[in-house]
């Protein structure tokens, strides 16, 4: 399940990352849409393959209903995301993906994170990991918000 989960995981960042990097894209809208839906298919995986690997989480039931709360919000931000280009709503849609693209990074940050609890500031295993997950989930939020506050203002001032 966890092999499932990671190749899940790198496809939605790859896609994530295409479409958001690729000005060139915005002219090729099918190439958009088609890597748009490949997105949604994996985010649906990574949070299916999560939710089954959840219970199995090191520090308990706090982290395994915490990756399973995140789990339901990253399919609730990213069908917002899907609902507002459906009905044409372009920067709904583009304030929406910010948002979901951020949690394709729970990994990278939990991990960075429980360096940061365990080696430099002693924390165990268990409570650093604990700490890590509930962290990340906080800092993504607030990532994916300041990105757009400033994409906002960048558009504001040109």
């Amino acid at each position: 399940m966890l092999n499932v989960h990671v190749i899940f995981a790198c496809i939605a960042i790859a896609a994530g990352a295409i479409n958001f990097a690729s000005a060139k894209l915005r002219k090729y809208r099918k190439t958009h849409r088609i890597l748009g839906y490949v997105y949604v298919v994996a985010v649906l995986a990574v949070c299916i393959t999560s939710g089954y690997m959840a219970p199995f989480a090191t520090g308990g039931k706090v982290v395994s209903v915490a990756f399973n709360l995140l789990n339901i919000i990253w399919i609730f931000i990213t069908a917002n995301a899907y609902l507002d280009i459906r009905q044409g709503r372009v920067e709904n849609h583009r304030r929406w993906m910010i948002r979901s693209y951020a949690f394709c990074f729970t990994n990278q940050i939990i991990h960075t994170l429980m360096l940061l609890f365990i080696n430099a500031l002693g924390m165990s295993y268990e409570v650093g990991c604990t700490a890590s997950v509930i962290g990340t989930i906080v800092l993504l939020f607030l990532a994916a918000e300041w990105t757009i506050r400033r994409r906002k203002a960048g558009e504001q001032a040109s």
